[in-house]
């Protein structure tokens, strides 16, 4: 029987470490995560980035996160600490469940995305200064 994509998330989010606002921020304070944004160009240039997060659409995180692909991007370790972001936390929950099955083994997202964070009221900057 076919899912849909609320179920999919909704699984998702079951097998990866949902992380609040407040648990991301303090990550970041601490320095010692990677924060990957996976919103499209679009989305960053209208609404803003978080300061420091490493923009990668959802469509590449595969090719960039795998160590074997010719895409693969360096700032991508599976034995990093890795937070995935999107706008609301759907994507970011698929994303994370995925690189859980690339080997990557400390990994999390931010349960309700960049709109969470904005509404919390953490810094944004716009997309254009990173």
């Amino acid at each position: 029987m076919a899912k849909t994509a609320a179920e999919l998330v909704a699984e998702a989010k079951q097998r990866v470490e949902n992380l609040s606002v407040d648990q991301v921020a303090s990550e970041l304070e601490r320095g010692d995560a990677l924060l990957v944004d996976l919103r499209e160009p679009g989305e960053l240039a209208q609404h803003g980035v978080i300061p420091g997060a490493v923009a990668a659409p959802r469509g590449m995180l595969e090719f960039w996160a795998d160590p074997t692909s010719s895409y693969h991007r360096p700032e991508f370790d599976p034995g990093r600490r890795v937070i995935l972001h999107c706008a609301s936390g759907g994507r970011s929950a698929l994303a994370a469940d995925t690189l859980r099955q690339l080997g990557y083994e400390n990994v999390a997202h931010l349960d309700g995305g960049f709109n969470a964070w904005k509404a919390a009221g953490r810094a944004v900057e716009d997309a254009s200064a990173t």
